[in-house]
């Protein structure tokens, strides 16, 4: 019997997923060092080491860029290739910085990032204004679910803080809104080198009289964690301790381990095993020797069931009276990432949550100028080149349990793998079904 009475779920913290984009050599890099530095968060060891790399680059002044360009070849080509992750928080919130490349060739390691965050910092330089990379990371933004957008026009120093250059980049950003999925829009003049308008609001720009960077992101909401959303449990792992004692001496425990995708889950719930159908209610939720009451995003956690139910690895748990659609056909936006090109009745393996299966591509729809925002017939027998965008219809060997991309994340993204090499080839967003 236990002596643990049940509680509730730890309170979630409060916490954004940032991303940086932009154009190569805007200053993203430099942008994430000073909201490091000039927040106080960073050790003064990790101070001292990028000091000293600067120093041995030539530099007189300590470069902030290498706080976030890791890898040496970065570091000595002054680019950001990979997708660089840092944490910091201040008193009233707790971030992950995504920093993400600017080169059209990395658009995958953008789409990569964009996917985790609630809110992203589209860098513009001031001198250069909207440029097509802009464009590219500004739609791929909106089409991820990103629904909070910054655009910061960054070297406002360079053009004197001349308020017409800031006031031209917002009116060219301005046109592309019409493509956002209705994202919220705002703009902040900066100087990522300087510091001006990063942390602290600067007196160089007068006319400027909205808040700095750092207040924009501390009360701006969060939305990637759908704890309001459809209720969704993918299984990840069966634990079933055979032959010996589960926790508190039971010997027949049967658990279902994962991550809680969207929505909110209680003791006493019913729920529904999709691919058998059946139902059953939530016996127990549990982390480690702990029981709770609830669960939700971002949690890892065992569920029990009151009722024996055949679930394994790749099953999806819902709640019974709002389930996931069931289908083979989904019509999908997807954007390629495979160095070699998309084929047409071609089969991949998808995965889905937990779950694979191989799908067929029936056709490709049409393919997204980026310049232009149109979407264009693809010619027949054409297929898909790296860092293309286009909407495509998939045929899957199996039933998968889906919800639109719009309505949950989590549920509604799918990563195509070559089955040939066991490369990622491509990631997509469901946007229809049969």
């Amino acid at each position: 019997m236990s002596t643990h009475a049940p509680s509730a779920a730890p309170a979630a913290p409060q916490l954004l997923r940032l991303l940086t984009c932009g154009s190569v050599d805007d200053g993203k890099s430099t942008l994430i060092g000073r909201l490091l530095f000039d927040s106080l968060a960073l050790f003064a060891d990790q101070i001292a080491a990028i000091e000293h790399a600067s120093k041995r680059r030539g530099d007189e002044k300590i470069d902030l860029s290498l706080f976030t360009d890791g890898l040496r070849w970065e570091r000595e080509q002054g680019i950001t290739i990979d997708v660089a992750h840092r944490y910091f928080s201040t008193a009233s919130r707790r971030f992950i910085l995504i920093d993400c490349p600017g080169h059209a060739q990395y658009t995958r390691n953008m789409v990569t990032g964009a996917s985790h965050a609630d809110l992203a910092v589209i860098l513009v330089d001031a001198r250069l204004g909207v440029q097509e990379q802009t464009h590219r990371h500004a739609y791929l933004a909106a089409l991820l679910g990103i629904r909070e957008l910054i655009v910061a026009v960054n070297k406002m120093d360079l053009v004197g803080w001349e308020e017409a250059a800031f006031l031209k980049v917002r009116e060219s950003f301005e046109k592309l809104r019409h493509e956002l999925h209705g994202a919220n829009v705002t703009y902040v003049p900066v100087s990522a080198l300087k510091g001006d308008n990063i942390v602290h609001r600067s007196a160089n720009a007068p006319w400027y009289k909205g808040p700095a960077l750092l207040e924009l992101l501390e009360a701006a909401p969060a939305h990637y964690l759908e704890s309001d959303g459809p209720a969704r449990f993918p299984v990840q792992y069966v634990i079933r301790p055979r032959g010996r004692a589960g926790a508190e001496g039971e010997h027949d425990f049967r658990g279902f381990a994962g991550s809680v995708a969207a929505g909110t889950f209680k003791v006493g719930d019913k729920v529904m095993a999709m691919s058998s159908g059946r139902t059953s209610t939530i016996e127990s939720i549990r982390i480690l020797d702990q029981r709770l009451e609830e669960c939700r995003p971002p949690q890892s956690v065992v569920l029990t069931l009151a009722d024996d139910i055949d679930i394994g690895r790749g099953e999806m748990l819902a709640k019974h009276d709002d389930a996931p659609v069931a289908t083979r056909e989904m019509g999908a936006t997807v954007v390629w990432m495979g160095p070699s090109p998309m084929v047409v009745g071609k089969k991949y393996l998808l995965r889905h949550t937990t779950h694979f299966t191989p799908v067929m591509i029936a056709r490709i729809e049409s393919k997204l100028d980026i310049r232009t925002f149109e979407h264009e017939p693809v010619g027949e027998g054409k297929g898909l080149e790296p860092n293309d965008i286009a909407n495509i219809h998939m045929r899957a060997a199996a039933p998968l349990f889906v919800d639109m991309y719009e309505d949950c994340r989590a549920t509604g993204s799918f990563v195509l793998i070559d089955e040939a090499t066991g490369e990622t080839c491509g990631g997509g967003l469901i946007r229809s079904v049969g």
